[in-house]
Formats: C-alpha cells, sequence, structure tokens
C-alpha cells in the first residue's frame, strides 16, 4: 500500500490579536494603521497562517484551541541586528565602543574558533532569542566559518527566519580573529553555497566596520554581493565620534563613513546598518535612495555613550529605520525592553515615539526593509506562522496600569514601557511552539486565564 501521507498540523489561537496594515509614522499616535481585533481567533495550518476569525465563528471540531483570552498575540519580533558570539559580554562595565571591542569583545569572539564552543554558544543564543519572542533575526556570528555553521544550524532546526555571514576582518583585529582576502573569499563562497537560501536561511556579507577591512576586503565583498542574488549587507555605521574620526584618517578621500561603503559596491536595498548615530542629510538622503535600512540600537548608543540617532531626520528622508538589540553592546536581548530604550532616546531628542510606531518598526516594518514582508511581520493569510504571545501585564504595578488604560494605545505603550521577558508566555515558529514559560515562574498575579480547550469542546 501507498505510504499516507502525515496530516497538516492545525491549532487555533485565541486572544488579542495586534497587528499593522500601515506604517504608523512619527508623533500622534495613528490607530487607523493598527489592526487590533481583540479576543479572535488565529488559525494555523501547518507552517502558516490560514485566517483570523471573530470570537463568534469558533474553529469546527478538527481544530484543536489554545484559549488565550486577555492576552496579546503579536507577530514574532525581528531583531535587524545582533551578535550571537557577545553574550559572555554583555553588561561589561565601563568603555566605549573601541576599548569594549578590544577588553571584551574580540577575546569572547576569538573562543569561537573552537567548534564545540560555538555549536554550545549558538544553541544557546538562538534559545535565548526565542524566549524574549523573537522570531527573526539579522546576526554576525565570528570571522570563523564554525561559528557560522554553527549558528546556521542551531536556526534551522527550529525553523527560524535567520540572516546571517562570516565576520570579515583583516586589520586592526587581533591575529586570531583577522583573515585574508583570498581566504575570507573562498570561505565566503562555501558558507553561500551551503547555506543561502535554504529553508528560512540567507547569507548576509559581513564586514565588521570599515576600519576593520582594507579596501581590497571591502571591494571582494562588494563583488560578492554583486555576484550572487538576494545577499545581504550587514555593516556597524556611524555609531560612535571616535569612530568616525578614525573611518575619516583611514579613508581622506571618502565624503562619509557611509561613502566608504557606497564605492565599495555596499549600499543597496538589502544592506543592513546598525546605528547610523552620527550621520548627515546627505548620508541620510543616499540611505532613502538606495533603499537601506538603519537598524536602531537604542541600548546599546545608551549603554556605550554612543549617542542620540535622529529618526524624526531619517523618517523625514524617507530612509527605513529598524530596532536592533546589538547584544552584547546592548543590555538585553528582550525586543520589548529594547523598544522601551528606543522611546528614551528620541525623548532626549525631542521626539515622542508612539508604541505603534515602535512595534511596526520591530514588526511589519522590519519585515518591509528586509523584502520578508510576504513572508513575516503580520497576520495575513499565508504568512508563516511566526508569533508570539504575551501577558498584557505581569506584577501589581503592571497590572494596576493595564486596568486604568482608557484605548488601545494607551494599553500598548504601558505594556512596552513595563513589560520585559517574564511577560511572554509562548513563542510559535512556522506553526510549533519553541518555547513555553514555565508555569512556576509565573504566580497568580502574573497569569490570566489560559486553558487547553479540547476540540468539540465550548469556547
Amino acid at each position: 500500500m501507498p505510504a499516507t501521507a502525515a496530516p497538516i498540523a492545525r491549532r487555533a489561537l485565541r486572544g488579542d490579536l495586534l497587528d499593522f496594515t500601515a506604517d504608523p509614522g512619527l508623533g500622534t499616535p495613528n490607530a487607523a494603521a493598527a489592526r487590533f481585533r481583540p479576543d479572535h481567533w488565529l488559525l494555523i495550518e501547518g507552517e502558516r497562517i490560514v485566517a483570523v476569525l471573530p470570537p463568534a465563528q469558533a474553529p469546527g471540531d478538527d481544530w484543536p484551541r489554545e484559549d488565550h483570552r486577555g492576552r496579546l498575540l503579536l507577530p514574532g519580533f525581528i531583531d535587524t541586528h545582533v551578535h550571537s558570539a557577545q553574550l559572555d559580554v554583555i553588561a561589561s562595565f565601563g568603555t566605549e565602543l573601541l576599548d569594549w571591542l578590544e577588553r571584551y569583545t574580540f577575546p569572547a569572539e576569538a573562543r569561537h574558533a573552537d567548534p564545540a564552543h560555538a555549536a554550545r554558544a549558538a544553541e544557546g543564543f538562538v534559545d535565548a532569542l526565542l524566549a524574549c519572542g523573537t522570531t527573526a533575526a539579522v546576526v554576525f556570528p565570528t570571522v570563523h566559518t564554525t561559528s557560522v555553521q554553527a549558528l546556521f544550524g542551531a536556526a534551522r532546526a527550529r525553523g527560524m527566519r535567520l540572516v546571517a555571514g562570516k565576520v570579515l576582518m583583516d586589520r586592526h583585529a587581533p591575529a586570531a580573529l583577522r583573515d585574508d582576502v583570498t581566504q575570507a573569499e573562498a570561505d565566503c563562497e562555501a558558507l553561500i553555497a551551503r547555506w543561502h537560501g535554504q529553508g528560512r536561511l540567507a547569507y548576509a556579507v559581513t564586514p565588521r566596520f570599515a576600519a576593520t577591512s582594507t579596501p581590497a576586503q571591502l571591494a571582494m565583498a562588494g563583488a560578492l554581493l554583486a555576484r550572487h542574488d538576494g545577499l545581504y549587507l550587514q555593516t556597524h555605521l556611524a555609531e560612535n565620534r571616535a569612530e568616525v574620526a578614525w573611518i575619516a584618517r583611514l579613508f581622506p578621500d571618502a565624503r562619509s563613513y557611509l561613502d566608504v561603503y557606497d564605492r565599495h559596491g555596499l549600499l543597496g536595498e538589502r544592506s543592513v546598518f546598525a546605528h547610523g548615530v552620527w550621520l548627515d542629510a546627505a548620508d541620510r538622503a543616499r540611505l532613502a535612495e538606495a533603499g537601506a535600512q538603519i537598524a536602531h540600537s537604542p541600548s546599546s548608543n545608551l549603554f556605550l555613550g554612543s549617542g542620540l540617532m535622529d529618526w524624526r531626520a531619517l523618517h523625514e528622508a524617507g530612509a527605513a529605520v529598524t530596532v536592533a538589540s546589538d547584544v552584547g553592546g546592548g543590555t538585553a536581548l528582550c525586543m520589548v525592553r529594547t523598544l522601551a530604550d528606543a522611546y528614551k532616546v528620541q525623548a532626549l531628542r525631542g521626539e515622542k515615539l508612539s508604541a505603534f510606531k515602535a512595534v511596526h518598526a520591530a514588526t511589519l516594518g522590519a519585515a518591509q526593509a528586509l523584502q520578508l514582508a510576504g513572508e513575516i511581520g503580520s497576520f495575513d493569510a499565508g504568512r508563516m506562522a511566526d508569533l508570539c504571545v504575551w501577558n498584557w501585564a505581569c506584577g501589581p504595578v503592571a497590572t494596576h496600569r493595564d486596568a486604568l488604560a482608557r484605548d488601545l494605545h494607551e494599553r500598548l505603550f504601558a505594556w512596552m514601557m513595563l513589560a520585559d521577558e517574564r511577560a511572554l508566555v509562548t513563542t510559535v515558529v512556522a506553526g510549533r511552539t519553541r518555547y513555553e514559560r514555565p508555569t512556576h515562574e509565573s504566580g497568580a498575579a502574573m497569569e490570566t486565564r489560559h486553558e487547553r480547550l479540547e476540540p468539540g469542546a465550548a469556547p
């Protein structure tokens, strides 16, 4: 007899669904861009979302039901800049960027030459992302191919959307972390052949920053981008004033830091530039023209004292801004904490970042900037079922504040400012639960009603 195909897994989640249909813009909260469907059913078949139903239209008896009434369901967060090898140095004391790299980061990254260490670190890193509700990320591993292989393998095993690539550094770095143009190109070609486009994985050409690559290596990076369809470019840009001054000395013919990358063919619609704190109007216009994005890293910029990114100026120039944890420069992988810091950074600039704009930038806005909106970032039918379930409030203070919210934006803003990863209940990737918070971590004040309803049971 012919083999019988395995049935497609189904699940129906009931809760308060929030996603976005448009960019809310900066300034006054724009509720029209937010699609809030309280107490609705989200239907998942296999890896994908197939429908959203109102409460009166409960799914049939053949749909296993999960009752999250009174909880917030969001698309999974997208972290557009994070370092998988830097969990060892998160919350390291007392330096600015360049000294921080020398004192903490480079020694930690050197350990990833050991395949066993790289494998353990990659597993821990992706699981830590999932425990924060992040289901997709743009990631720096290290210069070692072992680090890249381990990271891609761990993400693939969990069904995650991941963009990553071997870090390129052929100068101004410790000997154990330097490569050369010829070997780096061969390594990248092999990694691209092995991983790019495999499942939900994509390769990113990854010069660490302009100071640690010679012009020859930057040119090689540009040639890789030109040679292969669909590659991303990720690097750092104008994070710290001392760094910007250093780049000016190393590349005296370039108009600006961004121009260094532009001259080497590294500026395009799949380019992700972390930080972008110290840019001028010409830089912002060029970013917009190329369709590139700035991965705003507010926690890191505050922690390392790098500066306050001007989101308003980038927005008015038409340049995309997404949000990134930048761990280990940032102090948490949790994107909710990162969004709270983004609000504070913009407040110091005189800009009030709405919760709608912030959450959009970490979901649909990031998906659009990465050209992945047809796959992730919303609850539209056909999208991959990457999502997270959150308690609206945890603890007496947040619960009290949540009860007083007068409208959706006030409630979401209070959640964004008061929540953290302890409010996360479940993370789902491609239709499968990849993280559930242990029940012993949640007291009665942290929990809302949550039952598993069997098929046929009354909702």
